[in-house]
């Protein structure tokens, strides 16, 4: 045999030992593979956050920082085991310091008492690949008592509320609150993201509530985030603003004829109360129909923060804690203000520029000038005056207008035993027949 043959004969048996060897590894029996382990029936306890002091990017831990680096719960689906804390078996988190004060269990997470969390919520039927989570900060108190959500930016443009949740949930201690405070500053952050008071169909979420888990996109969003996280609560302070270029007069809407709700309404110090049951549809009249006494605040302007507004509206919340018994925090007011059973809209009554006479707050008598509007071509000059006594709390601002357009909305110091019964108000507080609500519904909507 030649040596070329001999070479050939040699790399043909080598390249048979090689196959054999790879033919081994791959009939490897599977059960040789470490098994999954099974997934925890328990939800994993939320990351105690501290929402005292506001973080700044220059200060926050690092990553790679090992010593400021928090713990982190274990990966169900990859059966990596955490290690337990003192006290703590792997099947059971550690028991709250105080045994009579359950841990808050939310949104998949569990919030143990005297501590902060944000948590998230998200729809179960979404688009996977860009998905945004709606964050929601917790504040459990360390001992018992209500439970109050707080909720804004349910319409994307009404910035005034987000501030306001933010100041007042990271002004709270919760070692010393009693009960929890649940805030979701941005409730429609489709709207939020795109500085728009609508949802990405065009649809006011404001409209669909308690929802439908087979309705249209609205009515699921509605649904699961009433069930999801209105239901957990005992109390509702929805947050708005104006709309359409509109300012609110810091002002309560409420169902006056609920005594809870009535009751609701006394923790808010000098703050005016329009009466009004709520349109169908509004988160507001849907968590009162669901037993939860509710209140929508009103205060401001869309599209900016006004920090009058802003200190109104967090002081009244927080006046509304301390009188709740969850907080010892002490507001001192002036004069209580009054509740306005009844409210009109004074109408432009021809097209062109508006401006205004009057204030926010300002009380007018019948007959009194509120604005003016010209017509920028003729120069014909009509004047806005108000049917009624009362008090100015909501108005255009200053702009252009079309005949119909609502400029200035007066309270009316109506008695509640006064009310008339064949009229009914739109959820804007206008005073119309039935025969117009068709027709207005949706038009000046504020809540």
């Amino acid at each position: 045999m030649s040596d070329k043959s001999r070479i050939r004969l040699l790399l043909g048996l080598l390249a048979l030992a090689l196959a054999g060897a790879g033919a081994q590894n791959i009939s490897a029996p599977e059960e040789a593979q470490p098994a999954a382990k099974p997934k925890r029936g328990k939800a994993p306890v939320a990351r105690d956050v501290d929402l005292s002091q506001p973080v700044y990017l220059d200060s926050a831990p690092k990553p790679s920082d090992p010593a400021e680096s928090e713990p982190t719960e274990p990966d169900p689906e990859s059966g990596a085991e955490a290690e337990p804390a003192p006290g703590q078996t792997a099947e059971t988190p550690a028991e709250p310091e105080d045994a009579e004060r359950a841990p808050l269990v939310m949104l998949g997470e569990q919030v143990q008492p005297g501590t902060s969390a944000r948590l998230s919520w998200t729809l179960n039927q979404r688009f996977e690949g860009i998905a945004v989570p709606t964050p929601v900060l917790v504040v459990h108190g360390s001992e018992p008592g209500h439970t109050v959500c707080l909720t804004a930016a349910l319409h994307g443009d009404e910035i005034n509320g987000i501030e306001i949740v933010r100041r007042v949930l990271y002004d709270l201690d919760a070692e010393a609150l009693r009960g929890t405070v649940i805030g979701v500053p941005i409730v429609n952050l489709q709207g939020f993201r795109r500085g728009s008071r609508y949802l990405a169909d065009r649809r006011d979420l404001n409209r669909y509530f308690p929802g439908s888990a087979t309705g249209s996109s609205a009515s699921r969003i509605a649904y699961a985030f009433f069930n999801d996280v209105i239901a957990r609560c005992d109390a509702l302070v929805d947050i708005h603003t104006g709309s359409l270029a509109r300012t609110n007069l810091p002002q309560l809407r409420a169902d006056m004829k609920v005594p809870e709700v009535a009751k609701l309404t006394e923790g808010f110090g000098a703050t005016s109360v329009l009466h009004h049951p709520g349109t169908e549809g509004t988160l507001r009249r849907a968590a009162v129909m669901a037993g939860i006494p509710a209140v929508t605040f009103e205060t401001g302007e869309p599209g900016r923060l006004q920090e009058t507004k802003i200190a109104h509206g967090s002081k009244g919340i927080q006046t509304l804690l301390a009188k709740l018994d969850m907080t010892r925090h002490v507001s001192i007011w002036g004069e209580p203000e009054p509740v306005y059973y009844q409210s009109t809209w004074v109408r432009a009554d021809r097209g062109g520029l508006l401006f205004r006479d009057v204030g926010l707050g300002q009380r007018v008598k019948a007959g009194e000038v509120l604005g003016t509007i010209t017509d920028p071509i003729t120069n014909l000059r009509s004047e806005l005056t108000t049917p009624v006594d009362g008090r100015v709390l909501g108005m255009a601002l200053n702009q252009v207008v079309m005949p119909g357009f609502a400029a200035f909305r007066i309270g009316i110091r109506t008695a509640s035993d006064e009310l008339t019964t064949p009229v009914e108000p739109a959820e804007d507080g206008e005073v119309v027949s039935p025969a117009d609500l068709a027709g207005a519904e949706g038009e000046e909507e504020n809540s």
